[in-house]
């Protein structure tokens, strides 16, 4: 970059630290949002609670299904990027 772009574009550098910083802010996100392993550990802690009585059937096989699909859903995502 020469002095003359640099000083063109002086006025929008904290504008460029901005949008930087968002895009971290968003990929970290994205990161924890398709990371399985809450999903499983909540999957391992459901069939605890079924198995201690804490919870019925129905209700296990309804919490159960929500968290396959999601499981689902980050496998696809994972799956675009390999």
């Amino acid at each position: 970059m020469g002095l003359l772009t640099r000083l063109l574009t002086l006025p929008v550098a904290p504008m460029r630290a901005v949008v930087w910083a968002a895009q971290r802010v968003a990929e970290k996100a994205e990161d924890e949002y398709y990371d399985p392993t809450p999903v499983w550990r909540e999957l391992a802690d459901l069939e605890r609670r079924l198995l201690s009585g804490e919870i019925d059937q129905d209700t296990f096989d309804r919490q159960e299904d929500e968290l396959i699909d999601r499981l689902t859903e980050i496998a696809e995502f994972r799956q675009q990027f390999s």
